[in-house]
């Protein structure tokens, strides 16, 4: 089983990325609901949302995979320590 991500607009499906390894198959396709945020019913401001973007930009890194190495930390230190 193989997952691709697309977009669907227009009565057609574009995927995000080449699937060369299959040449014919069934598909099951899934509509998500939409990620987007209404910030008004949040009592979110355009000015508060940008200053929120701005502090958070320093999380961003988190998805880097050379970070992978400290999802376990707690476990991995106290195997070290014990």
């Amino acid at each position: 089983m193989l997952t691709v991500e697309g977009i669907y607009k227009d009565g057609k499906i574009e995927l995000l990325e080449t699937v060369s390894e299959v040449k014919q198959s069934k598909v099951l396709i899934t509509f998500l609901e939409s990620s987007d945020v209404n910030l008004r019913t949040l009592g979110i401001s355009k000015e508060e949302a940008s200053e929120l973007r701005e502090k958070f930009a320093t999380f961003e890194d988190w998805n880097d995979p050379s970070l992978d190495v400290y999802n376990d930390y707690d476990n991995a230190k106290s195997a070290l320590d014990g």
